[in-house]
């Protein structure tokens, strides 16, 4: 029977302080384990994925805060809940370690009975978060909708702005996209490949489906719901399976565009001027580990400029002239930048025909998915 007793790294330069709190929290029945620095606290999290981990702020070399970022960016631990602990109580200090990523904050000389108090909360939360995560996974395995039912049209949410091109190689086809509105002027753009080519792959499409619709609202951000998302897919995904995503929310008042990439092919922001720039951001694909992490590109934008997402199939291997994804991708942009001028709708129609010629066999599913400001 699997252990499901809570475990908690300690991580503080002081063993005093070490001792006295595995006292505390093995009384009450957790698991403790401990580190003395920053850097063992990153190899231990890491070999051990503790439930929680209670941080000391002030320690030689690097201090809890640089900890905790470098712990955000490492995929497996990124999501393990962090409670500083420091003689520090000013709440320039306090804000800090929240903005740092931590979720919590004890002030040193600590009162037993708070450090329990605070750790059971943090640990009823996390599990919570978990059994929600495995109560997604449960219903999203036994979901095999039709994938074409699935997919929005333009006409059915023309306030998006948006033209598409799906263009499955099998009946029902790996690659995934969908457009949702947060209310208001806000609009949410995803184009995910889901890897492999045969027709068990389409059934992932319709979990995909659900999962966005379940997880992207107007108060989290684009990040968050993908590393939600994530949790979901590596418990319905086989070990061989994994997707790759773009994200993006345009808020249309404001002019604002965010993008997150998990590991997709960069997209395109072509200006209404005509002139264009590939948006790299680098991020982790979703479905092979835990915990994830995404940059995040905030863009200005302007009435008139339009966002490219598509899958690597329109990029790649067309023909008995072979490109490289770069080249592919340069390729499109140009094509891209060609027909500008065009109507969105026309636009993509006269793109696609030009990058995937019809009747030049297919080796990949193809979205081309196209907003306008």
């Amino acid at each position: 029977m699997k252990d499901r007793t809570p475990k908690i790294l300690i991580v503080d330069d002081e063993p005093l302080n070490i001792k006295i709190l595995e006292m505390l929290l093995n009384k009450h029945g957790f698991q403790t384990i401990s580190a003395n620095n920053g850097a063992s606290a990153r190899i231990v999290a890491a070999q051990e994925l503790p439930d929680l981990i209670l941080l000391d702020v002030m320690m030689p070399d690097e201090d809890g805060y640089a900890t905790c970022e470098h712990l955000k960016r490492q995929p497996g631990v990124a999501d393990i809940p962090v409670i500083f602990i420091s003689a520090l109580t000013d709440t320039a200090s306090k804000v800090h370690g929240l903005d740092v990523g931590g979720v919590d904050y004890i002030s040193k000389p600590f009162e037993r009975a708070e450090v329990l108090a605070r750790v059971k909360v943090h640990l009823k939360l996390r599990f919570t978060y978990q059994a929600l995560i495995e109560a997604q996974a449960q219903r999203l395995a036994q979901v095999q909708d039709a994938q074409q039912s699935l997919l929005v049209s333009p006409e059915d949410i023309p306030q998006a702005g948006f033209a598409v091109h799906y263009e499955p190689i099998l009946e029902a086809g790996g690659d995934f996209y969908d457009v949702l509105s947060m209310g208001g002027a806000v609009f949410d753009y995803i184009v995910a490949d889901v890897s492999g080519h045969d027709l068990g792959t389409s059934y992932i499409t319709s979990a995909l489906k659900a999962l966005f619709s379940q997880n992207c609202n107007p108060v989290t951000t684009a990040s968050e719901s993908l590393s939600m998302i994530n949790r979901v897919l590596c418990r319905i995904l086989e070990n061989d399976t994994h997707i790759t995503a773009g994200f993006a929310r345009l808020n249309r008042s404001q002019n604002t565009l965010e993008y997150v990439n998990a590991g997709h092919p960069a997209p395109l922001l072509v200006r209404a001027s005509g002139d264009y720039e590939i948006l790299h951001a680098s991020g982790d694909i979703l479905g092979a580990f835990d915990s994830v992490v995404f940059d995040v590109l905030s863009i200005p934008v302007s009435p008139g400029d339009r966002l490219f997402l598509y899958t690597d199939g329109l990029i790649e291997n067309f023909g008995p002239t072979r490109r490289t994804r770069d080249q592919g991708l340069q390729y499109l942009a140009q094509i891209c930048q060609k027909f500008h001028h065009l109507p969105l709708p026309e636009a993509l129609t006269a793109i696609h025909t030009t990058v995937a010629p019809p009747n030049v066999p297919r080796e990949d599913d193809i979205i081309l998915l196209a907003v306008e400001v």
